[in-house]
């Protein structure tokens, strides 16, 4: 393996719009652009648009394409309706989760499956490993694709400036092949922001130019570049899980209170099936800690690692913390024992290097988009 970065198709372009970069699971990418808070508020309150092209892309097709899938990964991969994406994990056998990944249908018999990208080579591999009985291909596409993303309220009017594809008609988690500034695309509704927006794949020739239509078409509406630094703000508020920080192979699904996605209704078995039947059934008897969040009272910004405590004990543990811009307050994810994850509960704090400084227990997300 060589030690230096993979670049994405923008690399030049990120440079010379003078792009603060960083080493991101092997890849150079950018970091910030200008102030992250001022990236982080265009995609709350206009547009910002992000270069995602170090996702891992992996294409699976043929007859058996859908059951090598359903036996792969935890969810249910043949009520997938053509044209429509699913959020799913796949588990080792003792019900570890390796990766949270999205599963978009492309065609009868076609699906491509996003792992992040600290991961995409593992996801590859267990794919292929676990497809080898079934009658399907497990093609690695991650050099195929650029991937570019417009989040923000003003995204559906940017976009359909530049597009004929009928975005009022995609619905969210879907993807349709359409045209954007003259290239092709599988235009997405996902996202990892809290905001509506759109990922558009295309091939890494192409970035360029779109990326450049994207930003001409965004010029009035306030769209800026964005960097990974406010994706992951954005997506802290938006109380969404961060593989390494909240989803780890130490941890079952049903651990992190995302067991709704493990279905153990398909048909068939699956990997893990037993492990998490298991798991299941504990987290129902004795619930496990759970995912809260916790918005400060003071200035301090907690870390991942940091212990939450209560009454001079340790009651849990903080995944991701941040400053947030939307809130104006430092806010953490963490996993707390179920007797002090109700919100409100009283007495609850984080160990910030010996001092503890108080949180309020709140539900995620802290910040839910007005519909």
């Amino acid at each position: 393996m060589s030690n230096t970065p993979r670049l994405t198709a923008l690399d030049a372009l990120h440079r010379s719009l003078g792009a603060t970069m960083t080493d991101f699971a092997g890849w150079d990418m950018p970091l910030r652009y200008g102030s992250e808070r001022d990236e982080h508020n265009a995609v709350r309150t206009r547009a910002g648009l992000f270069d995602l092209s170090h996702m891992g892309e992996i294409t699976v097709t043929g007859p058996e394409a859908m059951k090598a899938l359903n036996y792969a990964l935890v969810g249910n991969i043949a009520t997938i309706g053509p044209g429509r994406a699913r959020y799913t994990m796949i588990c080792q056998e003792d019900g570890g989760i390796v990766d949270d990944l999205i599963v978009y249908r492309l065609g009868e018999t076609e699906y491509m499956v996003v792992a992040n990208a600290g991961n995409a080579q593992i996801v590859l591999d267990a794919i292929s490993e676990r497809a080898a009985g079934f009658d399907a291909e497990v093609r690695d596409d991650r050099d195929a694709y650029a991937l570019i993303a417009v989040q923000g309220p003003e995204s559906p009017g940017i976009l359909k400036s530049v597009t004929d594809a009928d975005l009022d008609g995609l619905k969210y988690y879907a993807g349709l092949p359409g045209t954007v500034a003259g290239v092709p695309a599988l235009i997405a509704r996902t996202g990892y922001t809290g905001e509506d927006g759109f990922e558009l794949f295309v091939a890494p020739e192409h970035a360029e130019q779109l990326w450049r239509a994207l930003t001409e078409a965004g010029q009035d509406a306030g769209l800026v570049p964005c960097g990974l630094s406010c994706r992951d703000t954005l997506r802290l508020e938006a109380g969404m899980p961060l593989y390494g920080h909240e989803l780890t192979t130490a941890l079952t699904p049903f651990d992190a209170g995302l067991g709704r996605v493990v279905k153990f209704d398909k048909e068939g078995d699956f990997v893990g099936r037993t492990a998490l039947e298991a798991a299941a059934e504990k987290a129902a008897a004795n619930p496990p800690r759970k995912l809260v969040g916790l918005i400060a009272e003071g200035r301090r910004v907690p870390r991942a690692g940091f212990s939450v405590v209560a009454g001079g004990e340790v009651v849990g543990e903080v995944t991701s913390g941040a400053p947030s811009p939307t809130l104006g307050k430092p806010i953490a994810i963490a996993y707390v024992d179920a007797a002090h994850a109700a919100p409100g509960t009283a007495g609850v704090g984080i160990d910030i290097r010996g001092t503890h400084e108080a949180y309020e227990v709140v539900a995620l997300p802290f910040y839910k988009r007005q519909k």
